[in-house]
């Protein structure tokens, strides 16, 4: 029989095509050994979180929470709202708190040593197992920037992580979690659920509000913005009809107007060092003239630098639509005029969806900050309560530390930038110039 003389090729093809599906096994086996280990990494994580979190009280945090479940019970939230202006939650947490002050109270969960401490924390822990699993599927709807299972393991194990929700207690993770199922439906192309989920984050603290216009402008640019938007403004007008229809100058100036504790995060410890009068205040409220502009002035320019990067960025993908939510959160940090210790879970995963690399460092240096705020306020190690408080002397035992944070972000984001700038040199800092999706 006479043999083609291309057989060769014919051959090299054929047995190229027979190897592939087992190549695409091999690696479907890998991938789903790496799941494996992802998880369970998650619940190693988890059940360490629940184990310190049933043998602690955690931060003062905890107690206030307490002493404020207590008075909702008792008053109601517009007398917690009016005489109380620390109290900066929306209604959903005034509502859990109040649904866990009295679930403490009963006797058979007391018999078994579950708490007010504990219930507090436990939609924390459960909010970063499910984190993981999200983050697990988002990396897998964008195969060619997937996150290395090293950094997935990081995250699942993170001390930062286990530190914040396993210790601190506040409500912080569960937060982020809703934020990051708002941005997984950017990748899944569903806005309704999008704006279901941004909402239900918004519920839990009202920072997202900073990140609405980046998810605006991403679906007003496939128009889906009213898809988006109405169901975010009708979940968040029904969870806060109370205040909103009773008392909205209360639920304004204690929710929406608070600001965080001068003199402790970047730039403002650094006008503190100066020890010039006008800059020496601490805490959130009563600052002195030249204190309160400055805060003022830094959280005007966070709220035009991320409706800046909101714009431009709007016409990229959904990979593209998470990083500017990080690229918004690393602005937050690095011109923030305060932050709180739990403030570090905000960043985490939308740093690992941006680098993997960039995201260890962060993580590396925020536990570094976080252990030794924690430490310090729980005079030393074992912790079982954690007590912060405004005395310069005890604040500055841990504030240095805030420092390696804080300049991994900034160097983090003139790293970033200047690659960016490599990829498309239109990309410099000051411009209305819209990026497409090629300079993603």
């Amino acid at each position: 029989m006479e043999i083609p003389l291309n057989s060769h090729l014919q051959l090299g093809s054929d047995a190229h095509a027979g190897a592939r599906p087992v190549f695409n096994l091999e690696r479907s086996a890998a991938h789903g050994a790496s799941r494996v280990w992802i998880i369970g990494a998650a619940l190693v994580a988890l059940f360490v979180k629940l184990a310190i979190a049933y043998n602690t009280f955690g931060t003062n945090d905890v107690g206030g929470f307490y002493v404020f479940a207590r008075l909702l019970n008792d008053y109601g939230l517009e007398w917690t709202y009016r005489n109380f202006l620390v109290f900066n939650h929306p209604p959903l947490t005034a509502y859990y708190l109040r649904l866990i002050e009295a679930l403490s109270q009963h006797e058979f969960l007391r018999e078994y040593g579950v708490t007010f401490p504990f219930l507090l924390r436990l939609p924390g822990i459960l909010a970063d197992f499910v984190a993981v699993l999200v983050l697990m599927r988002s990396s897998d709807i964008t195969p060619r920037r997937r996150i290395p299972i090293s950094a997935m393991l990081l995250f699942a194990l993170s001390p930062v992580s286990i530190m914040v929700s396993g210790f601190h207690g506040n409500t912080d993770p569960v937060m982020v979690m809703f934020l990051m199922l708002a941005a997984y439906m950017c990748l899944c192309k569903r806005p309704l659920l999008c704006g279901i989920f941004f909402a239900l984050s918004c519920q839990i603290k009202i920072i997202p509000l900073l990140l609405l216009p980046i998810l605006f402008f991403f679906w007003l640019s496939r128009q889906a913005a009213l898809r988006f938007t109405i169901p975010f403004m009708f979940l968040s007008v029904a969870m806060w009809i109370q205040p909103l229809v009773r008392f909205p100058m209360l639920f304004l100036r204690n929710v929406l107007g608070y600001s965080s504790y001068w003199g402790s995060w970047g730039i403002t410890y650094w006008l503190r060092l100066s020890h010039w009068g006008q800059f020496n205040g601490t805490g959130a409220f009563h600052l002195p003239p030249a204190a309160a502009a400055t805060t003022l002035a830094l959280k005007c320019s966070i709220a035009a630098a991320v409706l800046l990067l909101a714009w431009r960025r709007r016409l990229l993908d959904g990979r593209g639509a998470i990083d500017s939510i990080a690229y918004a959160w690393m602005t937050f940090f690095v011109f923030s005029p305060g932050i709180c210790a739990q403030y570090m879970v905000w960043l985490a995963p939308f740093a690992l969806f941006l680098s993997p690399s960039f995201y260890a460092w962060v993580t590396t240096t925020s536990s570094l900050f976080l252990f030794a705020f924690y430490n310090a306020n729980a005079g030393g190690l074992p912790w079982y309560h954690a007590i912060s408080s405004n005395n310069l002397e005890k604040i500055d035992l841990w504030t240095p530390w805030s420092l390696w944070p804080w300049a991994t972000l900034i160097f983090g984001m003139i790293l970033l930038w200047k690659k960016a700038i490599i990829t498309d040199s239109s990309l410099r800092l000051f411009s209305l110039r819209t990026l497409s999706a090629q300079g993603a």
